[in-house]
């Protein structure tokens, strides 16, 4: 039996509130879907070059984002952890994370455990997000502009802006 909450909207088919879902079990495997999966803006991807990061710093930062769930709950993953997933050395890791705090992308925040001990640091990804937000008009245009050139392609007659204009050799 299905609650409420469970079923889909009226002017919704049945099967698109469970597409997405569908969709990465059938492209990844359900097993593979059920150990997790992590939500990344493909922006922070293509904006690799813009936002300064080498590999290894794209890749802890991917690592922070597999362990932010919730935009209230800050990611918290230990030192060690982090270099286990990347095969870095726990200074590595460091060196990484204190160079994405210098180019604003991460802010680290100390934990201290009620007995002064301390604990993982507590990682603030807001200026990721600024960041992003930021850069997100700029790759906007650029796709818009894309995507009308490809339509302006496709129709009948088109005629190329270069092939309008006397080639070189003509003018020669």
């Amino acid at each position: 039996m299905t609650t409420e909450a469970e079923q889909p909207a009226e002017d919704e088919p049945a099967s698109a509130s469970k597409a997405p879902k569908k969709a990465s079990a059938e492209k990844w495997g359900q097993a593979v879907m059920d150990l997790g999966f992590c939500v990344v803006p493909s922006l922070l991807l293509r904006a690799q070059r813009r936002l300064n990061l080498n590999p290894s710093q794209l890749a802890v930062l991917l690592q922070l984002c597999d362990f932010w769930w919730d935009k209230e709950r800050k990611p918290f993953p230990s030192k060690e952890t982090l270099s286990q997933r990347l095969s870095l050395s726990e200074r590595q890791i460091q060196r990484y994370i204190a160079e994405l705090e210098q180019e604003g992308l991460v802010q680290r925040i100390e934990r201290r455990a009620s007995n002064g001990g301390k604990l993982s640091n507590t990682y603030d990804l807001t200026g990721l997000v600024k960041k992003l937000q930021a850069l997100e008009p700029d790759f906007r245009e650029a796709e818009e502009t894309a995507r009308a050139a490809r339509k302006a392609v496709a129709k009948r007659g088109y005629k190329s802006p270069k092939s309008s204009q006397p080639s070189k050799e003509a003018a020669a």
